[in-house]
């Protein structure tokens, strides 16, 4: 490789909840017999009541969270770390603490190309995910695969993407400098590329900061390290929160419109 209960909110609202289907469970209590029945049912009813607002507050707060697909490979599946340390992990830790909680989802798979990724995107956006953060490309600069074919695979997957109504963040790639100024000019282009035909959030180099540091990878001078991956994650948490502001405006304009 080159260079992480019980739902009281109705189904519609201004979260990301209010655009995914919404499951609700019933709860049956009981009360006791006796001379203070009916004080027993109402204080049980109340208990209940109290019980699952507590209940619901967190669960709530979480399935409010928008999704992010983090579709890779190594570089996002983490190789070579703990999974605390990978990429997803560690972004869902920074935009937590950026007071922009999201659940990140680690689709990555070491030695993934972008052929495999369009293979494998159809079942994985019946996650529903807000945002699709593309990390795909580098397995085919190392295997010198045709920069056509590498930008046919990743406009299928953002198509595929957007058809879902996800919004896109693709991360640019580098070709490795041994394979030529020819084929790096061409492969290099196809980010940029498809980041105009597609009007994504767009990241130039997804190892900016990092690549070539050999404090900052792991031995191979080709994964990050858990340093490499919080440097990854601080360069690229600006543009990733953009991107969600951009998936937020685009799924209020898709209610307004069908309303």
């Amino acid at each position: 490789m080159f260079g992480p209960s019980l739902a009281l909110a109705a189904p519609r609202g201004d979260g990301p909840t209010a655009r995914r289907a919404v499951r609700s469970g019933l709860v049956r209590y009981g009360a006791g017999r006796g001379l203070f029945n009916g004080v027993a049912r109402l204080a049980a009813a109340l208990a209940l009541l109290l019980g699952l607002v507590a209940a619901a507050g967190p669960a709530q707060a979480a399935s409010d969270r928008p999704v992010i697909l983090a579709l890779g490979d190594s570089l996002t599946a983490g190789y070579g770390l703990a999974q605390k340390d990978s990429f997803p992990a560690v972004l869902e830790q920074a935009l937590a603490e950026a007071g922009r909680p999201a659940r990140v989802i680690n689709a990555g798979v070491s030695g993934d190309t972008s052929k495999g990724g369009r293979s494998r995107v159809g079942w994985l956006l019946t996650e529903n995910p807000d945002l699709v953060l593309l990390e795909l490309g580098s397995n085919d600069g190392l295997r010198a695969l045709d920069p056509a074919q590498t930008h046919a695979n990743l406009a299928a997957i953002i198509e595929e993407a957007q058809a879902a109504g996800a919004h896109v963040l693709l991360a640019g790639m580098l070709a490795p400098p041994n394979l030529g100024r020819d084929y790096g000019e061409a492969f290099n282009a196809v980010f940029p590329r498809l980041a105009a035909e597609y009007d994504v959030t767009f990241y130039p180099f997804f190892l900016d900061g990092v690549a070539a540091e050999p404090s900052l990878n792991l031995g191979d001078g080709m994964h990050p390290n858990a340093e490499g991956v919080e440097v990854v994650v601080e360069r690229i948490l600006p543009t990733v929160l953009q991107a969600l502001d951009r998936a937020n405006e685009a799924a209020d304009r898709m209610e307004a419109a069908e309303g």
